[in-house]
Protein backbone atom coordinates (compact mmCIF):
# COMPACT_ATOMS: atom_id res chain seq x y z
CA UNK A 1 0.00 0.00 0.00
CA UNK A 2 2.88 2.37 0.79
CA UNK A 3 4.24 1.95 -2.75
CA UNK A 4 0.81 2.67 -4.22
CA UNK A 5 0.50 5.82 -2.15
CA UNK A 6 3.94 6.90 -3.41
CA UNK A 7 2.83 6.50 -7.02
CA UNK A 8 -0.08 8.86 -6.48
CA UNK A 9 2.18 11.68 -5.24
CA UNK A 10 2.96 14.42 -7.70
CA UNK A 11 6.68 15.35 -7.57
CA UNK A 12 7.46 18.79 -6.20
CA UNK A 13 8.17 21.51 -8.72
CA UNK A 14 8.89 25.21 -8.48
CA UNK A 15 7.52 27.95 -10.70
CA UNK A 16 8.71 31.53 -10.21
CA UNK A 17 6.90 34.32 -12.06
CA UNK A 18 7.88 37.97 -12.20
CA UNK A 19 7.13 41.01 -14.33
CA UNK A 20 9.25 43.95 -15.40
CA UNK A 21 10.04 46.15 -18.38
CA UNK A 22 12.96 45.78 -20.80
CA UNK A 23 13.73 49.47 -20.38
CA UNK A 24 14.20 49.30 -16.61
CA UNK A 25 17.77 49.68 -15.35
CA UNK A 26 17.34 46.79 -12.91
CA UNK A 27 15.70 44.39 -15.37
CA UNK A 28 17.22 40.89 -14.94
CA UNK A 29 16.25 39.49 -18.34
CA UNK A 30 19.70 39.43 -19.92
CA UNK A 31 21.48 38.04 -16.86
CA UNK A 32 18.98 35.18 -16.49
CA UNK A 33 19.36 34.19 -20.15
CA UNK A 34 23.17 34.37 -20.02
CA UNK A 35 23.42 32.17 -16.90
CA UNK A 36 21.17 29.35 -18.17
CA UNK A 37 23.99 27.62 -20.00
CA UNK A 38 22.87 24.33 -21.54
CA UNK A 39 19.77 24.74 -23.72
CA UNK A 40 18.37 22.13 -26.07
CA UNK A 41 15.10 23.66 -27.26
CA UNK A 42 13.99 27.22 -28.01
CA UNK A 43 10.46 28.03 -29.21
CA UNK A 44 8.76 31.30 -30.00
CA UNK A 45 5.09 31.92 -30.74
CA UNK A 46 3.83 35.03 -32.53
CA UNK A 47 0.03 35.42 -32.74
CA UNK A 48 -1.45 37.13 -35.81
CA UNK A 49 1.67 36.37 -37.86
CA UNK A 50 2.01 34.22 -40.96
CA UNK A 51 5.44 35.23 -42.30
CA UNK A 52 8.60 35.79 -40.29
CA UNK A 53 10.60 38.99 -40.69
CA UNK A 54 13.98 38.84 -42.43
CA UNK A 55 15.81 39.72 -39.21
CA UNK A 56 14.18 36.90 -37.23
CA UNK A 57 14.72 34.44 -40.09
CA UNK A 58 18.43 35.22 -40.13
CA UNK A 59 18.77 34.71 -36.37
CA UNK A 60 16.96 31.37 -36.55
CA UNK A 61 19.16 30.05 -39.36
CA UNK A 62 22.31 31.24 -37.55
CA UNK A 63 21.54 29.43 -34.28
CA UNK A 64 24.47 27.00 -34.79
CA UNK A 65 26.87 25.41 -35.17
CA UNK A 66 27.69 22.97 -32.41
CA UNK A 67 29.89 19.87 -32.37
CA UNK A 68 29.66 16.24 -31.31
CA UNK A 69 32.92 14.58 -30.25
CA UNK A 70 33.05 10.83 -29.65
CA UNK A 71 35.03 9.34 -26.73
CA UNK A 72 36.78 12.56 -25.74
CA UNK A 73 39.03 12.18 -22.67
CA UNK A 74 38.29 14.70 -19.91
CA UNK A 75 41.97 15.59 -19.65
CA UNK A 76 41.69 17.26 -23.08
CA UNK A 77 39.43 19.91 -21.49
CA UNK A 78 42.03 20.87 -18.90
CA UNK A 79 44.96 21.00 -21.35
CA UNK A 80 46.63 24.43 -21.38
CA UNK A 81 46.32 24.61 -25.17
CA UNK A 82 42.56 24.08 -24.97
CA UNK A 83 42.16 26.65 -22.20
CA UNK A 84 44.25 29.26 -24.02
CA UNK A 85 42.62 28.60 -27.42
CA UNK A 86 38.95 28.35 -26.45
CA UNK A 87 38.17 29.09 -22.80
CA UNK A 88 40.10 32.36 -22.64
CA UNK A 89 39.11 33.63 -26.08
CA UNK A 90 35.33 33.44 -25.90
CA UNK A 91 32.56 31.50 -24.21
CA UNK A 92 33.12 27.75 -24.40
CA UNK A 93 30.40 25.25 -23.53
CA UNK A 94 30.55 21.46 -23.20
CA UNK A 95 28.14 18.80 -21.96
CA UNK A 96 28.34 15.03 -21.85
CA UNK A 97 25.90 13.42 -24.27
CA UNK A 98 23.62 10.48 -23.54
CA UNK A 99 24.47 10.34 -19.83
CA UNK A 100 21.85 10.19 -17.08
CA UNK A 101 22.49 12.67 -14.27
CA UNK A 102 20.95 10.42 -11.59
CA UNK A 103 22.88 7.28 -12.62
CA UNK A 104 25.99 8.12 -14.66
CA UNK A 105 29.03 10.34 -14.41
CA UNK A 106 28.36 13.64 -16.18
CA UNK A 107 30.55 16.62 -17.04
CA UNK A 108 29.79 20.22 -18.07
CA UNK A 109 32.03 23.12 -19.02
CA UNK A 110 30.62 26.57 -18.25
CA UNK A 111 31.55 29.79 -20.08
CA UNK A 112 33.17 31.19 -16.92
CA UNK A 113 35.79 28.45 -17.15
CA UNK A 114 34.34 26.16 -14.48
CA UNK A 115 34.44 22.43 -15.22
CA UNK A 116 31.66 20.71 -13.24
CA UNK A 117 31.75 16.94 -12.70
CA UNK A 118 28.92 14.93 -11.18
CA UNK A 119 30.55 11.63 -10.21
CA UNK A 120 29.31 8.42 -8.64
CA UNK A 121 30.87 7.43 -5.32
CA UNK A 122 33.36 4.91 -6.74
CA UNK A 123 34.62 7.21 -9.50
CA UNK A 124 34.91 10.12 -7.09
CA UNK A 125 37.05 8.12 -4.69
CA UNK A 126 39.22 6.75 -7.50
CA UNK A 127 39.99 10.21 -8.89
CA UNK A 128 41.14 11.48 -5.51
CA UNK A 129 39.78 14.95 -6.33
CA UNK A 130 38.22 17.29 -3.78
CA UNK A 131 34.48 17.85 -4.00
CA UNK A 132 31.30 17.74 -1.95
CA UNK A 133 28.32 15.37 -1.70
CA UNK A 134 25.33 15.94 -3.95
CA UNK A 135 22.50 17.57 -2.03
CA UNK A 136 19.87 15.27 -3.62
CA UNK A 137 20.81 11.81 -2.36
CA UNK A 138 19.70 11.90 1.28
CA UNK A 139 21.52 9.82 3.89
CA UNK A 140 23.12 7.37 1.46
CA UNK A 141 25.44 9.57 -0.55
CA UNK A 142 25.90 8.15 -4.05
CA UNK A 143 26.94 11.26 -6.00
CA UNK A 144 29.65 13.88 -5.54
CA UNK A 145 30.16 17.24 -7.24
CA UNK A 146 33.63 18.40 -8.27
CA UNK A 147 34.27 21.94 -9.55
CA UNK A 148 37.57 22.81 -11.29
CA UNK A 149 38.36 26.42 -12.18
CA UNK A 150 40.21 26.23 -15.51
CA UNK A 151 40.99 29.94 -15.45
CA UNK A 152 42.73 29.55 -12.11
CA UNK A 153 44.71 26.55 -13.40
CA UNK A 154 45.82 28.47 -16.48
CA UNK A 155 47.62 31.06 -14.32
CA UNK A 156 49.51 28.31 -12.47
CA UNK A 157 50.57 25.92 -15.26
CA UNK A 158 53.34 24.27 -13.25
CA UNK A 159 51.55 24.07 -9.92
CA UNK A 160 51.23 20.83 -7.97
CA UNK A 161 47.45 21.24 -8.07
CA UNK A 162 47.37 21.26 -11.87
CA UNK A 163 49.77 18.32 -12.12
CA UNK A 164 47.66 16.33 -9.67
CA UNK A 165 44.41 16.96 -11.56
CA UNK A 166 46.05 16.14 -14.89
CA UNK A 167 47.54 12.93 -13.46
CA UNK A 168 44.16 11.98 -12.02
CA UNK A 169 42.40 12.23 -15.41
CA UNK A 170 45.23 10.83 -17.56
CA UNK A 171 46.54 7.99 -15.42
CA UNK A 172 44.76 7.36 -12.12
CA UNK A 173 41.16 7.38 -13.43
CA UNK A 174 40.95 8.17 -17.16
CA UNK A 175 37.43 9.31 -18.07
CA UNK A 176 36.04 9.45 -21.61
CA UNK A 177 32.65 10.70 -22.75
CA UNK A 178 30.74 11.67 -25.85
CA UNK A 179 30.55 15.47 -25.69
CA UNK A 180 28.48 18.27 -27.17
CA UNK A 181 30.68 21.34 -27.64
CA UNK A 182 30.04 24.91 -28.74
CA UNK A 183 32.08 28.09 -28.77
CA UNK A 184 30.95 31.69 -29.02
CA UNK A 185 33.69 34.07 -30.09
CA UNK A 186 34.45 37.04 -32.30
CA UNK A 187 36.94 37.05 -35.13
CA UNK A 188 38.58 34.19 -37.01
CA UNK A 189 40.31 31.84 -34.62
CA UNK A 190 41.19 28.17 -34.34
CA UNK A 191 38.23 25.91 -35.19
CA UNK A 192 37.04 23.05 -33.00
CA UNK A 193 36.93 20.78 -36.05
CA UNK A 194 40.67 21.15 -36.59
CA UNK A 195 41.60 21.21 -32.91
CA UNK A 196 39.88 17.86 -32.22
CA UNK A 197 40.74 16.34 -35.60
CA UNK A 198 42.37 13.34 -33.88
CA UNK A 199 38.94 12.36 -32.54
CA UNK A 200 35.63 11.57 -34.21
CA UNK A 201 34.11 15.04 -34.44
CA UNK A 202 31.04 16.14 -36.40
CA UNK A 203 29.61 19.60 -36.93
CA UNK A 204 25.85 19.99 -36.54
CA UNK A 205 23.28 22.69 -37.16
CA UNK A 206 20.19 22.95 -34.94
CA UNK A 207 16.97 21.45 -36.28
CA UNK A 208 14.37 24.08 -37.16
CA UNK A 209 10.65 23.31 -37.18
CA UNK A 210 8.12 25.88 -38.37
CA UNK A 211 4.35 25.65 -38.08
CA UNK A 212 1.53 28.08 -38.83
CA UNK A 213 -1.33 27.40 -36.42
CA UNK A 214 -4.73 28.52 -37.71
CA UNK A 215 -7.77 29.58 -35.67
CA UNK A 216 -5.81 29.41 -32.43
CA UNK A 217 -7.68 30.13 -29.23
CA UNK A 218 -5.38 32.38 -27.12
CA UNK A 219 -5.76 33.52 -23.51
CA UNK A 220 -6.33 37.23 -22.91
CA UNK A 221 -3.44 38.76 -20.97
CA UNK A 222 -2.80 42.09 -19.27
CA UNK A 223 0.85 42.93 -18.66
CA UNK A 224 0.07 44.54 -15.28
CA UNK A 225 -1.88 41.51 -13.98
CA UNK A 226 0.59 38.64 -13.43
CA UNK A 227 -2.01 36.73 -11.41
CA UNK A 228 -4.81 37.50 -13.81
CA UNK A 229 -8.20 38.96 -13.00
CA UNK A 230 -11.45 36.97 -13.04
CA UNK A 231 -13.36 37.45 -16.33
CA UNK A 232 -10.80 40.05 -17.45
CA UNK A 233 -7.43 38.32 -18.01
CA UNK A 234 -5.59 35.03 -17.46
CA UNK A 235 -2.68 34.41 -15.08
CA UNK A 236 0.96 33.59 -15.87
CA UNK A 237 0.47 30.01 -14.66
CA UNK A 238 -2.55 29.49 -16.92
CA UNK A 239 -0.58 30.84 -19.87
CA UNK A 240 2.30 28.40 -19.26
CA UNK A 241 -0.09 25.43 -19.22
CA UNK A 242 -1.67 26.68 -22.45
CA UNK A 243 1.73 27.08 -24.11
CA UNK A 244 2.62 23.50 -23.24
CA UNK A 245 -0.56 22.31 -24.93
CA UNK A 246 0.16 24.41 -28.03
CA UNK A 247 3.73 23.08 -28.28
CA UNK A 248 2.35 19.52 -28.06
CA UNK A 249 -0.19 20.32 -30.80
CA UNK A 250 -3.00 19.34 -28.43
CA UNK A 251 -6.62 20.20 -29.11
CA UNK A 252 -7.83 23.07 -26.94
CA UNK A 253 -11.59 22.70 -27.20
CA UNK A 254 -12.21 19.83 -24.70
CA UNK A 255 -14.39 17.81 -27.06
CA UNK A 256 -16.48 15.15 -25.26
CA UNK A 257 -15.35 12.41 -27.68
CA UNK A 258 -11.63 13.13 -27.23
CA UNK A 259 -9.76 10.46 -25.26
CA UNK A 260 -6.38 12.17 -25.64
CA UNK A 261 -6.88 15.54 -23.95
CA UNK A 262 -9.62 17.22 -21.95
CA UNK A 263 -7.67 20.46 -21.71
CA UNK A 264 -9.28 23.67 -22.89
CA UNK A 265 -7.99 27.20 -23.29
CA UNK A 266 -8.25 29.30 -20.11
CA UNK A 267 -10.82 32.06 -20.07
CA UNK A 268 -11.19 34.79 -21.12
CA UNK A 269 -9.77 34.00 -24.54
CA UNK A 270 -9.79 35.19 -28.12
CA UNK A 271 -9.33 33.42 -31.45
CA UNK A 272 -6.51 34.52 -33.75
CA UNK A 273 -6.65 33.68 -37.45
CA UNK A 274 -3.08 32.37 -37.49
CA UNK A 275 0.00 32.18 -35.29
CA UNK A 276 3.63 31.50 -36.18
CA UNK A 277 5.34 28.79 -34.11
CA UNK A 278 9.06 28.16 -34.56
CA UNK A 279 11.10 25.59 -32.62
CA UNK A 280 14.90 25.27 -32.67
CA UNK A 281 16.40 22.05 -31.27
CA UNK A 282 20.09 21.36 -30.65
CA UNK A 283 22.86 22.71 -28.41
CA UNK A 284 21.86 26.37 -28.34
CA UNK A 285 24.02 29.03 -26.71
CA UNK A 286 22.70 31.77 -24.40
CA UNK A 287 24.34 34.39 -26.66
CA UNK A 288 22.11 33.26 -29.54
CA UNK A 289 19.03 33.34 -27.32
CA UNK A 290 19.87 36.89 -26.17
CA UNK A 291 19.90 38.04 -29.80
CA UNK A 292 16.59 36.31 -30.46
CA UNK A 293 15.00 37.89 -27.38
CA UNK A 294 16.25 41.32 -28.41
CA UNK A 295 14.84 40.92 -31.90
CA UNK A 296 11.46 39.80 -30.54
CA UNK A 297 11.40 42.99 -28.45
CA UNK A 298 11.89 44.98 -31.67
CA UNK A 299 8.96 43.12 -33.23
CA UNK A 300 6.67 45.78 -31.79
CA UNK A 301 8.68 48.73 -33.14
CA UNK A 302 5.96 48.93 -35.78
CA UNK A 303 2.26 48.50 -34.90
CA UNK A 304 1.16 44.86 -34.82
CA UNK A 305 -2.14 43.08 -34.27
CA UNK A 306 -0.56 40.78 -31.68
CA UNK A 307 -0.60 42.15 -28.11
CA UNK A 308 2.22 39.81 -27.05
CA UNK A 309 4.69 37.14 -28.19
CA UNK A 310 6.42 34.35 -26.23
CA UNK A 311 9.93 32.90 -26.11
CA UNK A 312 10.36 29.55 -24.33
CA UNK A 313 13.68 27.84 -23.52
CA UNK A 314 14.22 24.33 -22.15
CA UNK A 315 17.49 23.09 -20.66
CA UNK A 316 19.03 19.64 -21.00
CA UNK A 317 17.38 17.37 -18.43
CA UNK A 318 20.71 15.71 -17.57
CA UNK A 319 22.87 18.79 -17.22
CA UNK A 320 24.66 18.90 -13.83
CA UNK A 321 23.67 22.57 -13.42
CA UNK A 322 20.52 24.61 -14.10
CA UNK A 323 21.21 28.34 -13.64
CA UNK A 324 24.75 29.50 -12.87
CA UNK A 325 26.43 26.73 -10.85
CA UNK A 326 23.26 25.57 -9.08
CA UNK A 327 23.24 21.78 -8.86
CA UNK A 328 20.57 20.16 -11.03
CA UNK A 329 19.01 16.74 -10.48
CA UNK A 330 16.50 14.62 -12.38
CA UNK A 331 14.26 12.59 -10.04
CA UNK A 332 11.08 12.24 -12.14
CA UNK A 333 11.40 14.98 -14.74
CA UNK A 334 14.67 16.84 -14.87
CA UNK A 335 12.99 20.00 -16.12
CA UNK A 336 14.58 23.43 -15.91
CA UNK A 337 13.11 26.01 -18.24
CA UNK A 338 12.06 29.62 -18.63
CA UNK A 339 9.55 31.55 -20.67
CA UNK A 340 9.25 35.21 -21.63
CA UNK A 341 5.96 36.86 -22.50
CA UNK A 342 6.87 40.04 -24.36
CA UNK A 343 4.14 42.68 -24.49
CA UNK A 344 3.76 45.44 -27.07
CA UNK A 345 4.56 48.12 -24.44
CA UNK A 346 7.96 46.46 -23.64
CA UNK A 347 6.64 45.00 -20.39
CA UNK A 348 7.44 41.34 -19.93
CA UNK A 349 6.59 38.36 -17.79
CA UNK A 350 9.35 35.91 -16.91
CA UNK A 351 8.46 32.40 -15.77
CA UNK A 352 11.18 30.05 -14.49
CA UNK A 353 10.42 26.43 -13.61
CA UNK A 354 12.50 23.60 -12.12
CA UNK A 355 11.75 20.10 -10.87
CA UNK A 356 12.08 18.35 -7.54
CA UNK A 357 15.87 18.14 -7.41
CA UNK A 358 16.69 21.82 -7.89
CA UNK A 359 17.13 24.97 -5.89
CA UNK A 360 14.67 27.80 -6.39
CA UNK A 361 15.38 29.61 -9.69
CA UNK A 362 17.48 32.77 -9.24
Amino acid sequence: MASLRGLSKVPRHLLVCEKSNFGHDKSRHRHLVETHYHNYRVSFLIPECGILSKELKNLVTEAGPYYFVKNLPVHELIAHEFINTFVKKGSCYALTYNTNIDEDNTVALLPNGKLILSLDKDTYEETGLQGHPSQYFGRKIMKFIVSIDLMDLSFKPDSKKYERILWSFKEKKPLKFDFLLAWHHTGVEESMMSYFSNYQIHEHQPKITVNTVTDLQCPVLQSSELRGEPEVSCSAGELLDWLGAVFCNAKLNNEPNSFISTYCCPQPSTVVAKAYLCTITGFILPEKICLLLEQLCHYFDEPKLAPWVTLSVQGFADSPVSWRENEHGFQKGGEHLYNFVIFNNQDYWLQMAVGANDDCPP
